[in-house]
């Protein structure tokens, strides 16, 4: 038992919740004077001020009270609206529940479905909290993983198939893909559907990068492939796609019948998401076409300018992806990459994430967050090369 537990008389789950490596790379570069932090997932853009207008107005009208705890209606029915025009699907309004941030939705879904001793499949590498989220509701994480070839990166859904047993709650996949830019092809999406459906399981997939891919207008989503009463839940978030990270806002569409449930869950968590977030959120719905488009942009130039330095290194093993804003790639002789981290941080002054935390098939890979300035990005570039050069 740790010393906190006996000490304060913490809950043994929380206490034992690991730190992710990649907090614990930020604490270490945090501060240091003219460090390049690449760690986190987002860019250098704040908001446009046409969202935070909206947001400013809704306050001076005094929307400044307590909200549906499944969301406005208004942007319910803008998000449907939204729905049909990026992925040609038609919801009804009891499907979707307005979160604060895409993390919450996973969290409340977890919440939601699992008890002690429950299995989710989780198909990694991915962002390391969906671990944790699990770990926190007394789960049992098991893996598949997609892997990297000369041909980009891909799942065998065997491998997914064979990981359920009678125990799987839920398998959960992230797609387009943090950390790697893995998009999972439409065939196996509806195959993947089908499963669950036959084995009664749910499937979480998050699509908070649908709109960031570069070679489509959108990712094909799940919802194409399911049915409104199919156990799936899509996760979704107004942080990446507007520029929005530090508004902490998401949604979830879900089967029908589950809308109280889940506004049960937020009452007793945050009671709901303020008024005049959500009238921010319609307006970069309605208005937020060109931002998507200046920061698809802004992230394939800055992709382009990272992997054309990346595919010349010799030590280097790395596919330039499709989606997302993150190059996620091997160097030669790295077995412990929070270590590596720490030692680009001391010598180059570049902080990396560590492909560690990103479970099972991480270890040896580092990433990189490209949704940044050419500038910025090719002085990160410079610096990388002449330490990872020397492998």
């Amino acid at each position: 038992m740790s010393e906190k537990i006996e000490v304060f008389g913490l809950s043994q789950t929380v206490s034992e919740l690991a730190e992710t490596d990649i907090s614990k790379v930020a604490k270490y570069g945090w501060g240091r004077q003219g460090l390049i932090p690449l760690w986190f997932g987002e860019g250098d853009v704040p908001t446009p001020k046409y969202i935070c207008d909206a947001a400013s107005e809704s306050m001076q009208m005094g929307e400044t009270f307590y909200t549906h705890q499944n969301g406005l209606s208004d942007l319910r029915k803008e998000l449907i609206k939204y729905t049909k025009r990026s992925f040609g699907v038609t919801l009804e309004e009891d499907r979707l529940t307005v979160t604060n941030s895409g993390m919450m939705a996973i969290s409340l879904a977890m919440q939601m479905l699992i008890n002690p001793s429950d299995e989710v499949v989780v198909i990694g590498p991915v962002w390391p909290n969906i671990y944790s989220t699990v770990e926190l509701n007394k789960g049992i994480v098991t893996h598949a993983s997609i892997k990297m070839s000369h041909d980009g990166w891909s799942l065998d859904l065997n491998e997914v198939f064979s990981a359920v047993t009678d125990r799987t709650k839920a398998i959960f996949v992230n797609t387009p893909g943090n950390p790697t830019g893995w998009i999972m092809p439409g065939e196996d999406q509806k195959s993947l559907v089908e499963f669950a459906r036959e084995k009664n399981i749910w499937l979480i997939s998050d699509e908070v990068y649908h709109s960031l891919v570069f070679d489509r207008p959108v990712a094909t989503s799940m919802l194409n492939f399911a049915e409104s009463d199919d156990k799936v839940i899509v996760v979704n978030s107004f942080s990446k796609s507007w520029l929005m990270t530090g508004w902490r806002m998401g949604w979830m569409v879900h089967p029908k019948g589950i809308a109280e449930t889940l506004a049960k869950l937020v009452q007793i968590s945050t009671s709901g998401v303020p008024d005049f977030i959500q009238r921010a959120g319609i307006t970069a719905l309605r208005s937020g076409d060109k931002t998507i488009a200046e920061l698809r942009e802004r992230c394939q130039l800055g992709r382009d300018i990272v992997f054309d330095r990346l595919e010349q290194w010799p030590s280097v093993r790395a596919i330039r992806p499709n989606g997302a804003f993150y190059a996620f790639f091997m160097v030669d002789g790295v077995n412990d990459s929070l270590d590596f981290c720490k030692k680009l941080i001391d010598i180059c002054n570049v902080g990396l994430a560590p492909g560690s935390a990103f479970g099972p098939g991480g270890e040896g890979f580092l990433r990189l967050c490209y949704a940044s300035t050419p500038e910025k990005l090719n002085r990160a570039m410079d610096a990388l090369a002449l330490e990872i050069n020397k492998r």
